[in-house]
C-alpha cells in the first residue's frame, strides 16, 4: 500500500464535544474505528494530512491503511465524514475495518462525462437523478467513481441503473429502475394572460355606449319638453 493511501493516527481516551471541539482548534480530528465485531476504538489523527490525502482522490469511499501508534496496520474503509454544514471543514471521521477477501457494499460516485446533443442541439436541461450507486464486492475491486457518458442523450431520453455497464466483478444493489440521469424539455416562458386586459377594454367600450345612449335620451326629452311647452 502507497502512503498515498495510508493514515497515520493515535488512540484517545476522552470523548464530548468540548474536547473534540478544542482538538480541532489545534488541528486534530476525532475519529471512531468499527469493527466487524461492533467493537470500537476512538482514535485522533492531524487534520492536514487527512485532507490531502482526500484530495488525491474523487471519492470519499476510500480503503486505506490507518496506522494506530506503533501498532499493526489495520485495513480499513472510510466509512463517514461529518462536514461542518457552513465552512465545509471535517468534524469527525468513522472508518470499519474491512477483510479484503469479504465481499462487502459500497456507494459508488456516478461521474457524467460529455455534454447531450438534447442540451446542445434541442436547449434541454440535464437532470442528474442519482449521485452514487450501491455496488457489492471484494474491496480489492472497488473503484473511486463511475463514469457514464452521456452526449448521446436527446430530449426524453435517460439512463436507467439497468443500463449501466458494469466490470463483472462488482454486482449493483441499486434498483436497476432507477434513473440516474436524464435530459428534460427546455422550459417555456408562459405568455402573459391578456384576457383581463380584452374584457376591461369590452367593459370600458360598454361602459362608454351606455353613456351615450343615456345622453341621447336625455337630448330627446329635453326636446319634447320644450315642444310641449
Amino acid at each position: 500500500m502507497s502512503d498515498e493511501t495510508k493514515l497515520v493516527a493515535e488512540s484517545r481516551v476522552g470523548t464530548g464535544t468540548a474536547l473534540a471541539r478544542n482538538m480541532r482548534r489545534k488541528g486534530v480530528i476525532p475519529g471512531i474505528i468499527y469493527d466487524s465485531k461492533t467493537n470500537t476504538e476512538c482514535i485522533q489523527f492531524n487534520r492536514h494530512d487527512f485532507e490531502m490525502l482526500l484530495k488525491q482522490h474523487k471519492s470519499e469511499h476510500l480503503i486505506l491503511d490507518l496506522e494506530v501508534g506503533k501498532g499493526r496496520v489495520r485495513k480499513t474503509l472510510l466509512k463517514d465524514i461529518q462536514h461542518h454544514p457552513v465552512s465545509g471543514d471535517v468534524l469527525h471521521v468513522d472508518f470499519m475495518e474491512i477483510s479484503m477477501t469479504d465481499k462487502m457494499t459500497f456507494r459508488i460516485g456516478v461521474e457524467l462525462k460529455g455534454e447531450p446533443v438534447g442540451v446542445t442541439q434541442s436547449g434541454g436541461i440535464m437532470e442528474q437523478l442519482v449521485r452514487e450507486i450501491e455496488v457489492e464486492c471484494l474491496p480489492t475491486d472497488l473503484v473511486e467513481t463511475l463514469e457514464l457518458d452521456v452526449s448521446a442523450l436527446d430530449v426524453g431520453d435517460s439512463i436507467l441503473v439497468k443500463d449501466i455497464v458494469i466490470d463483472s466483478k462488482l454486482t449493483i444493489i441499486t434498483a436497476e429502475g432507477v434513473a440516474v440521469v436524464a435530459v428534460a424539455a427546455p422550459r417555456v416562458e408562459e405568455e402573459p394572460d391578456d384576457a383581463e386586459g380584452i374584457e376591461g377594454e369590452e367593459g370600458a367600450e360598454g361602459a362608454e355606449g351606455d353613456k351615450a345612449e343615456g345622453a341621447e335620451g336625455d337630448k330627446a326629452d329635453a326636446d319634447k319638453s320644450e315642444g310641449d311647452s
